[in-house]
């Protein structure tokens, strides 16, 4: 067995956060180490946990929607990591879901991008992802996101995919006019769709 093949036996078995989650732990990832885009969210939502996959919701339509990809493309992991900031579904608050549980990056996430020598494009999607992998970010993430040719082009600051931001979306209108059709050349040269 391989460090990589036992190393994700082992964050797929992990219960650290067990006693802070409203389900039994089900860490959700999607790895390999081919992978060209990693994508680095929150955390998986209640949808996600259910069918253990992720983004298999409408914010997963959406983000496959700005990337120009297919779904099939998507989940080839030889094509696209998928690491959240939390591997677990946290639980629902008043605004939507929980932060992602403190205790997974530190666990298992340097382990993990060290295994991931072929990236050529990081997507980092809301704040969470956005305070732990950007240490030059805006004071916001509307800014951050604004500022995303500071980061071009190995790395895609974004605002989360959720219908709930739907709102942002149409305040922002930059994002789809200036943003998207960038970000949807950079995945096609580097996953070479062309």
């Amino acid at each position: 067995m391989t460090l990589f093949t036992s190393l994700l036996d082992e964050v797929r078995a992990c219960t650290r956060c067990a006693e802070n989650l409203p389900y039994e732990p089900k860490p959700i990832l999607q790895i390999d180490p081919q992978a060209k885009i990693l994508i680095v969210g929150q955390a998986p939502g209640r949808k996600a946990h259910e069918s253990g996959i992720p983004f298999d919701d409408a914010s997963g339509d959406r983000l496959r929607d700005w990337m120009g990809i297919s779904r099939e493309q998507f989940y080839d992991p030889k094509y696209v990591a998928i690491l959240p900031m939390g591997f677990c579904f946290p639980g629902t608050g008043k605004s939507g879901d929980l932060p992602p549980r403190p205790e997974c990056a530190p666990a298992w996430r340097d382990q993990l991008l060290s295994h991931l020598q072929d990236i050529e494009l990081t997507l980092v999607i809301g704040q969470y992802a956005q305070n732990y992998h950007l240490h030059d970010k805006q004071s916001s993430l509307t800014e951050t996101v604004r500022a995303w040719k500071t980061y071009w082009p190995k790395i895609v600051p974004l605002p989360h995919p959720s219908p709930r931001n739907n709102i942002w979306l149409r305040r922002n209108p930059w994002f789809e006019t200036e943003l998207l059709p960038s970000l949807q050349q950079r995945v096609s040269e580097v996953l070479k769709l062309d």
